[in-house]
């Protein structure tokens, strides 16, 4: 899935305007994606799904370490059960996955605006510890966190990035 993941500062106050633009968004890219593959989906599905997305994408719930499938069932206001089939069959993956694939994106995005120390990293994306953050980190991009970094600052010098 092409994440919609929105490079912006982080804010403390959402906008309706900000949550009716990422579910305008979220609704094309269903109509697009599962829609027009004759994928067989409830109304109830498309709205867990945008709420997902809402979640992830303006309230940045993904920093939150303690997060779980019971916690984000809660915050969207549906069942565990819901949210997990939603999650499995439209995002490829489970709430894990998911989760780690913000938070890991996130991180990149630290990292490439020197915003952030390494060491401080794992905590600041949501990740419990750093032997997690380094494991996900390294599941998803390919490489660690400090390669990655100095990927990231060859390509900034005008080298040619290879993974």
């Amino acid at each position: 899935m092409d994440y919609l993941f929105l490079r912006r500062n982080r804010r403390t106050t959402t906008s309706e305007r900000q949550k009716r633009l990422l579910f305008n968004a979220a609704e094309r890219q269903w109509e697009q994606d599962f829609a027009g593959r004759e994928i067989v989906g409830r109304k109830i599905d498309c709205d867990i799904y945008k709420c997902i997305l809402y979640h992830l994408e303006i309230k940045q719930v993904f920093l939150d370490s303690e997060l779980s499938l019971k916690k984000f069932s809660a915050m969207i206001d549906t069942n565990q059960t819901y949210l997990s089939n939603v999650v499995n069959k439209y995002f490829g993956c489970n709430l894990k996955e998911l989760l780690n694939t913000y938070r890991v994106e996130y991180a990149k995005e630290l990292l490439r605006a020197g915003k952030c120390p390494l060491e401080e990293l794992p905590r600041r994306c949501g990740f419990s510890s750093k032997s997690a953050f380094y494991a996900a980190f390294s599941k998803i991009t390919g490489v660690s966190p400090l390669r990655y970094l100095s990927y990231e600052r060859k390509s900034l010098d005008g080298d040619t990035l290879i993974y």
